[in-house]
């Protein structure tokens, strides 16, 4: 099961990131006084009381503004609201409640996910601040006085918010015989393709329009050679080369297929070869100690005389020398070549890194 994902939200300089430090236990966010540090989302593992989740650190939400940068970090706050399933609405007891507060706490009830309300900065110990109970006007029920510096009140804060995960249902527990599957890797490679040759039906879209993908499907397979979950994933892409701010959220997306997964397949463009990106789509398997294999796809479309395919491994295995347990297979989602063998290198990967983790 995937693990649940907490946004922290809120306008600009309340403390977001030093919050998101705080909990995750690093200084993984830039944290600086300066309204509008943060402008892409970054996430971090946390846990509390054995629950395991993504924590997400957002751009500070100013509903009403034309100014371009702040537009964007409202749209990729936005995306995260969408996405999460317990939202942490941070405040600023030093300000009291702003016009924007009320924006923004309008904007999330809107959404229908639970919220905690976190009034940040309660710095010191002892009887809370008269101007905290301003807060209750919010309208999002019992607000929780919190010093992201010192890191008072954060165990309430995170009590409550752990009350809101999901469940693991039924049909989520899982079977010991299903190999669940990751496709990975940077958008346009043919992940979707792939899924739909393995299913024999259009069970994801399929476009040459990069990033069609923009979420997880799961495709189940049982077939002679075994059971199998395909998830597929939206592609990564640079981000100096994003204009759609959606795009943003697809890293996230697939770190938590990853996790899923016991099986990576990280699928490379035979047309373009080893890029920048194939390395860090690696990076997310390889640091999750995952059991992978490398897919050249597109093989059909590749001029080929004797030595060519000898020449590519060689080379891949160059690029891909920080993962050099990983095998590396030539397919073709379009024609179904090597799909078979596909089958049985998941099997056979999948029970070398289960020996390998008893071990």
């Amino acid at each position: 099961m995937a693990k649940p994902v907490v946004a922290i939200v809120g306008r600009p300089n309340v403390g977001k990131s030093t919050l998101f430090n705080k909990l995750i236990g690093s200084r993984l966010s830039i944290v600086d006084d300066t309204p509008g540090v943060t402008r892409d989302r970054i996430y971090g593992d946390c846990e509390w009381l054995g629950h395991n989740f993504l924590l997400v650190d957002t751009g500070g939400i100013e509903p009403d503004t034309n100014d371009i940068i702040l537009s964007q970090m409202r749209a990729q706050a936005e995306i995260a609201i969408q996405t999460a399933d317990v939202i942490i609405l941070v405040t600023d007891i030093r300000c009291g409640v702003v016009a924007s507060d009320y924006e923004v706490a309008s904007m999330l009830q809107k959404s229908g996910k639970p919220i905690i309300l976190c009034v940040n900065k309660c710095d010191k110990i002892g009887e809370v601040d008269p101007d905290f109970y301003e807060f209750y006007n919010l309208g999002l029920g019992d607000p929780f006085p919190v010093s992201s510096v010192h890191g008072h009140g954060t165990g309430d804060m995170l009590d409550e918010v752990i009350k809101y995960f999901p469940e693991e249902s039924e049909e989520e527990q899982e079977d010991d015989e299903v190999i669940n599957v990751a496709i990975i890797g940077k958008p346009n490679v043919g992940k979707s393709s792939l899924v739909n040759k393995i299913s024999g039906m259009n069970r994801a879209i399929v476009s040459d329009i990069a990033g069609t993908t923009r979420d997880t499907t799961d495709t189940h397979i049982e077939n002679s050679y075994g059971k199998f979950n395909f998830i597929d994933t939206a592609g990564l892409r640079r981000k100096s080369r994003i204009n759609d701010d959606i795009e943003k959220y697809s890293i996230i997306r697939a770190k938590m297929a990853v996790e899923r997964a016991n099986v990576c397949v990280i699928m490379i463009d035979a047309t373009e070869g080893f890029t920048e990106q194939d390395s860090k789509v690696a990076g997310i398997a390889l640091e999750q100690g995952k059991a992978c294999i490398i897919a050249v796809n597109k093989w059909d479309a590749v001029e080929k005389d004797g030595n060519t395919m000898k020449e590519f491994r060689e080379k891949l295995a160059n690029d891909f020398s920080f993962m050099s347990f990983a095998p590396i297979m030539f397919i073709s989602a379009k024609t179904g070549q090597r799909i078979d063998k596909l089958y049985e290198m998941i099997v056979f990967v999948h029970s070398q890194n289960s020996m390998r983790i008893s071990t």
